[in-house]
């Protein structure tokens, strides 16, 4: 029999790493930029947003998922900075009104987006739902545009219901609405720091810090 032949390849340092010590986030709302520099403050890189870039405003998303807009988010934005990207796209899924508003949850009381708008449609629609059928969660998909094109997806998700009332004053979107039965407090009567460690984006991000750390190891 013809012996088998073994060859060894040799990869070049930093193979599979970025070379650029940045990273976008294709957003420009600042409450959401904020919540993702906490985040990613150990990964040691810079981080900059759209805001960065003020020639350059994303069009209106038109997907149909989550996983659609953020990978559009990412794309585009990796494709006009030439900078890796992290495209995120985030929403409410009410089971009571069959997961809506979803990913028309920044627009749900129609442009221009405001949450005090959307917190006000949310509760109108939920008006005398029974407790136990406000049922709810935050869902977020991060898509990741390495310099190279490369492709990356996690997703995270929250669950909880949907208060009465708005209770709090950190946070943004639905936060004031979104209550968690296990803290007896709104996402916006939390606080920062613990807000950051079960939130949706921070569960997202965690999915996806082993694909952060291996383009940008730990110095």
């Amino acid at each position: 029999m013809p012996s088998k032949s073994r060859f060894l390849v040799i990869l070049p340092a930093g193979w599979g790493q970025a070379m650029i010590n940045k990273l976008v986030l294709a957003t420009k709302n600042a409450g959401k930029a904020r919540e993702f520099r906490e985040l990613l403050q150990d990964l040691g890189v810079e981080i900059e947003t759209l805001l960065d870039f003020p020639g350059f405003n994303l069009p209106p998303e038109t997907g149909s998922t989550f996983v659609d807009n953020a990978l559009f988010k990412a794309r585009l934005t990796a494709s006009m900075t030439g900078l890796p990207a992290l495209g995120d796209d985030s929403g409410l899924e009410v089971d009571f009104l069959e997961g809506a508003p979803g990913v028309y949850s920044a627009r749900f009381a129609g442009e221009p987006t405001d949450d005090r708008r959307n917190n006000a449609k949310l509760l109108q629609l939920m008006e005398g739902v029974p407790w136990e059928r406000r049922t709810a969660r935050f869902r977020c998909v991060l898509a990741l545009v390495t310099e190279d094109g490369d492709t990356h997806l996690a997703e995270g998700t929250l669950e909880g219901l949907i208060a009465t009332e708005p209770r709090g004053h950190q946070g943004f979107g639905y936060d004031p609405l979104f209550y968690l039965p296990e803290y007896d407090l709104t996402l916006a009567e939390l606080g920062v720091e613990v807000k950051n460690k079960l939130s949706h984006r921070a569960r997202a991000v965690k999915k996806m810090w082993p694909i952060l750390r291996r383009l940008w190891p730990a110095k």
